[in-house]
């Protein structure tokens, strides 16, 4: 998939007014309250702007802080890292690398083998599951 170039317009006539305020306005999601937060399900995680794959669930874990948070994602080429100065902090902001939605902060507390927490947001993401047959679906 190469980049995706859409206007301010027509990302919000794709997306729900949550989805848009969250990847294209680099909002946050309350702690809790997201689609996949807790979600135990098997899968693919992919970019809800563009569909572009970005976590597997096998790199998923329960980091306890109440947004999704993955250890790696699926390669190294399908997010890009920023500097991120808001809110009197210094983070690092994680956007799909294919149409540059917001997808959340990647900490260095998690988990080995990285030590890496990706912590994104639920409405950046969508799930893509297999169902028996092999086929994919989107829940």
């Amino acid at each position: 998939m190469g980049k995706v170039n859409k206007t301010d317009r027509e990302w919000q006539r794709e997306l729900s007014p949550e989805e848009y305020r969250i990847t294209r306005q680099k909002g946050t999601e309350p702690a809790f309250t997201g689609q996949y937060w807790n979600t135990k399900q098997h899968g693919t995680y992919v970019c809800r702007c563009c569909g572009a794959e970005l976590f597997s669930s096998d790199a998923k874990y329960d980091s306890g802080c109440g947004w999704p948070s993955f250890f790696r994602p699926l390669n190294g080429s399908v997010i890009d890292e920023h500097e991120d100065l808001t809110h009197g902090m210094v983070r690092t902001e994680i956007v799909c690398h294919d149409c540059e939605a917001h997808l959340g902060h990647v900490f260095e507390d998690g988990p080995q083998p990285t030590g890496l927490r990706y912590c994104v947001n639920s409405a950046s993401l969508q799930l893509k599951t297999q169902e028996k047959n092999d086929e994919e679906t989107y829940p």
